[in-house]
C-alpha cells in the first residue's frame, strides 16, 4: 500500500492511494473519537522511564511525573542521528526519537486506523519536509521512517506537494501553463514557494520559509492574553508542563472555532487549574497581536515574487491549518485580491499531494530547487584569508527522480598534509559574497592529502601542517545532489589513487552535540527580529 505522510510540527496527516482516490486516513483515539491526524508528541514516564508516542503521549500529559517532548521537528535541522534530545531524566538520540514516533505511526496505521492493511503488506510512502529543510532534517526524517519499517519512495517539499494537489484538483489541461505561489502556514512552520507548472512538470522557481512561525504562535499569543484578562498573577513560566499543555490546547480549540463574525473568545481556564474560571479575550485584541506575524509571511511572499521577477498575475494557493484563521484570509485578500485560492483541504493538501505523487498517477513531475546556498570554507591568498566557495547555488534546480544527479567538481594541488573541510549553508550572501542571513553549520570532514596518511582513519589527532609530499598530489572533489537535495562528496587523490566518500550532515556520534538539545517554546516574531 502506498501513502503520503505529512510529518508536521503539530500534526501528522496521512493520505492513502486507493484506485485513483486519495482519502485522508482517520485514527482511533483514546477518547473514542476518530481524528484525521496523530500528534507528533513523545513523552517519558518519570517512574518507568517508558517512551510514549502520539495519542499515548497525549493521554499521559496530565500526569505530573510525565515529561513531554514537543515540536521535535524543530530540533532536527541542528541534530545528527546521535545528538541527544533531552526528555526528562533521559537523553535519547534524535534518530531514535524519530524512529519511535514512526513505529507508533506504523502500528496505528495497521491496527487503529480506517485503513485495512494486511499484516505483511509493505507500506510505501512519500514524505514531506519544509521547503527550507536542510540536509540534517531530510536525512533524519527519511532514516527514522526507514528504521520503523516503512519503504520510503522519496522526499518532497511540502509546498511542492500542495501544488500537485492543486493541479490534480483542477484537472484542466487547457490551462497547463501556469504559476502558483503556494502559501503554506502550518502549525509550526511557514513556507512560500513559487511553482511554475507546464504540461509535464512542476518546477520550484523560488522559495522562502520561516522555520519558527506557525499556528502555535497564535495559540501562544491567545494564552498570554487569556491569563492577562483573567487577572491571574501567576506567570506562564510558573505553570507546570501539564498546565501549559492544557492552556495551549484550550486556546487552540477556541482559535479553530473562530469565524469572521466572532467578536470575543471565552477561554475556559478551569481546564488549566481548578478555580481559575473563564477569561474573555476580544477578538480585535487577539488579531492585533497576531498581525505582525502574518505580516512577516506576506513580506516573505512578496520577496519570493520579487526574486523571481514575476510580472504577470500568479495564483496564490493557500494551505496549512493555521491559514484558517480568518485574519489570515482577510490580509491575503487585501494584498493579493482575487488571485487567492484556498485549498478545500487546508490541513491535508500536503498529504494528498504526497499520496498522488506516491501513486504515480500525477501527470506532473516535481523539480525542486535549493532553498539556500551550500558551500565550503577554503583558504585563499596562500592561507592569509578564508573564502566561501559556493558549491550549489540558491535557486539551482534539482534533478527529477531518475535523472542524473546534479554534480560539481573541484580539482587542485594542496599545500597541507590534511584537508579540513567545513561545510555550511546560508540563506543570503553579502556584498562581499560571504555567507549571511541564516547561516547553518552542516559538517566537518578531514581527508588525507599526504599519501603517507591514507591508512589513518582518525585524522583529528594529527596536526595540520604544510607538506611537500602533499603539494605534489592532485585532489579531486566530486559533489552530487539527488532529487531530494541529499548531498554526497567523493574526495580522491588522483595521483596516489585512493578516495573516501561521505554523505554530508551531522551523522557521526563524535560530531554530535555534546549538550542535549531541549525543544522549547518558540520566540515571537519580535524576538526573532531583535536577535
Amino acid at each position: 500500500m502506498r501513502l503520503g505522510i505529512d510529518f508536521g510540527t503539530t500534526r501528522i496527516v496521512v493520505a492513502a492511494v486507493d484506485r485513483g482516490n486519495y482519502p485522508v486516513v482517520s485514527f482511533d483515539c483514546p477518547d473514542g473519537a476518530a481524528r484525521e491526524w496523530i500528534p507528533p508528541l513523545i513523552a517519558v514516564d518519570g517512574h518507568t522511564e517508558r517512551l510514549l508516542c502520539g495519542w499515548d503521549a497525549w493521554t499521559a500529559l496530565g500526569r505530573p511525573e510525565t515529561t513531554v517532548v514537543r515540536s521535535l521537528k524543530r530540533v532536527l535541522p541542528d541534530a545528527g542521528p546521535e545528538t541527544p534530545i533531552s526528555a526528562g531524566p533521559l537523553h535519547i538520540a534524535a534518530l531514535e526519537l524519530v524512529a519511535a514516533l514512526a513505529r507508533y505511526l506504523m502500528t496505528a496505521l495497521r491496527a487503529h486506523s480506517s485503513l485495512q492493511v494486511p499484516q505483511r503488506e509493505p507500506l510505501e510512502i512519500m514524505l514531506g519536509v519544509p521547503a527550507g529543510a536542510n540536509s540534517n532534517q531530510r536525512f533524519l526524517t527519511v532514516e527514522g521512517f526507514r528504521a520503523a519499517g516503512f519503504q520510503v519512495l522519496g522526499l518532497l517539499n511540502e509546498p511542492s506537494a500542495a501544488s500537485i494537489e492543486y493541479s490534480h484538483r483542477l484537472g484542466d489541461k487547457s490551462s497547463a501553463a501556469d504559476q502558483i505561489l503556494v502559501y503554506d502556514l502550518g502549525g509550526g512552520t511557514f513556507d512560500v514557494s513559487l511553482v511554475r507548472r507546464d504540461e509535464f512538470s512542476h518546477s520550484v522557481v523560488a522559495t522562502q520559509g520561516v522555520a519558527t512561525l506557525g499556528g502555535d504562535d497564535f495559540d501562544d499569543i491567545l494564552a498570554s492574553l487569556a491569563l492577562e484578562a483573567a487577572g491571574q498573577p501567576i506567570g506562564r513560566a510558573r505553570l507546570n508542563q501539564a498546565e501549559e499543555f492544557h492552556l495551549l490546547d484550550e486556546c487552540r480549540e477556541k482559535k479553530e472555532s473562530l469565524n469572521p463574525n466572532t467578536r470575543r473568545l471565552v477561554i475556559d481556564l478551569d481546564r488549566v487549574r481548578d478555580g481559575w474560571g473563564q477569561a474573555v479575550v476580544p477578538v480585535a485584541d487577539f488579531y492585533e497581536k497576531c498581525q505582525p506575524l502574518i505580516d512577516e509571511t506576506l513580506f516573505a511572499a512578496e520577496e519570493v515574487l520579487a526574486r523571481a521577477a514575476v510580472t504577470r498575475p500568479t495564483t496564490l494557493y493557500v494551505t496549512g491549518g493555521a491559514s484558517e484563521l480568518p485574519l489570515v484570509g482577510r490580509l491575503l485578500r487585501e494584498k493579493f485580491g482575487r488571485r487567492v485560492k484556498r485549498s478545500a483541504y487546508t490541513r491535508a493538501a500536503t498529504a494528498i499531494g504526497l499520496a498522488i505523487q506516491a501513486g504515480g498517477q500525477s501527470e506532473y513531475h516535481i523539480r525542486d530547487s535549493f532553498s539556500r546556498w551550500f558551500g565550503v570554507w577554503r583558504e585563499a591568498e596562500a592561507g592569509r584569508r578564508i573564502a566561501f566557495d559556493p558549491l550549489f547555488e540558491k535557486g539551482v534546480q534539482l534533478p527529477l527522480p531518475g535523472q542524473p544527479q546534479l554534480e560539481r567538481v573541484r580539482r587542485y594541488s594542496p599545500v597541507h598534509n590534511i584537508g579540513h573541510f567545513r561545510y555550511l549553508e546560508c540563506t543570503e550572501r553579502s556584498a562581499a559574497f560571504e555567507p549571511s542571513g541564516d547561516v547553518t553549520h552542516w559538517d566537518e570532514i578531514r581527508f588525507p592529502f599526504d599519501p603517507a596518511l591514507a591508512g589513518h582513519q582518525d585524522l583529528d589527532l594529527i596536526p595540520i601542517t604544510r607538506s611537500a609530499a602533499a603539494s605534489g598530489q592532485t585532489i579531486e572533489e566530486r559533489y552530487t545532489a539527488d532529487s531530494s537535495g541529499s548531498i554526497q562528496v567523493r574526495i580522491r587523490n588522483a595521483t596516489a589513487g585512493y578516495e573516501r566518500s561521505y554523505t554530508l550532515g551531522k551523522w557521526s556520534s563524535k560530531r554530535a552535540s555534546a549538550t542535549p538539545l531541549r525543544p522549547g517554546r518558540r520566540r515571537s516574531a519580535h524576538a526573532r527580529k531583535a536577535r
